[in-house]
Formats: structure tokens, sequence, C-alpha cells
């Protein structure tokens, strides 16, 4: 059996009821509410791959993986600048990086994939 790479990483849920337990205010955006869930077992396998990558630390095929993502679209949660950062997902048949990526966030430790470079997000869910 296969076991997710981030599997002790806290999910954006148990975060937000952290904040909530210790008094904490937990503000909702509208770029935040685009964002959707995929489970971690309907990704692509080559998804697997750059997950396993990004818990070693690499090496990674591509220079551009590891580098900050401005979220410039604004569709994931508002963080300050070098809080996100960007993997390639190696898509099949493509001769260029192509449109897959996962982008990490550093305090929660959450995950996300994107499979129409960066049009849409979806939060990686290693419960289900």
């Amino acid at each position: 059996m296969r076991f997710p790479p981030r599997i002790t990483r806290i999910g954006t849920a148990a975060a937000v009821l952290s904040a909530l337990l210790i008094g904490g205010t937990v503000t909702a955006t509208p770029a935040a509410a685009a964002v959707g869930s995929i489970c971690y077992s309907d990704l692509p396998s080559q998804a697997y791959d750059t997950l396993d990558l990004i818990e070693q630390g690499g090496p990674f095929p591509y220079s551009q993986d590891g580098t900050v993502f401005q979220n410039r679209e604004g569709i994931l949660p508002s963080q300050s600048t070098g809080y996100y950062h960007e993997y390639t997902v190696i898509t099949p048949g493509s001769s260029t990086r192509g449109a897959r990526r996962i982008v990490t966030g550093e305090e929660y430790q959450e995950d996300y994939y994107t499979a129409d470079h960066y049009a849409s997000f979806d939060l990686i869910d290693y419960d289900c």
C-alpha cells in the first residue's frame, strides 16, 4: 500500500479549527472560495512523483521547480510573497513543462494541484 508523502501534514480544515479553538480569527476571501479539492488518490500518477520529489528536496526536472509562486491570479488564499512555491507535474507527450503544477504553502503545509496552468486549483485531500 502506498502512503501519501505528506500524510503528517495538517490540512487547511485542521488549521482553521485550530485557529478557532485558540481564539484566532479566520477570514474567508472570494479567492479562497474558488479553490476546490481533489482526493490524493485521484491525482495523476506523475503528481505522486512530484510530491515524492518535494518531500525529498529534489532533484527536480526543471530549473523553475521550487521557485516562488506569486499567486498573481489571486485564486489561492492571499499570503505574503514567498509563501507559495511551484513544482512541475510532468505531462506525458508534452515537449514543454506542460500546464500541470503542484503549488505548496509553507505555514499550513498545504498542497494545491492545477491541471490548467493556474486557471483553477484544487487543495489535495490526503484523507481520501
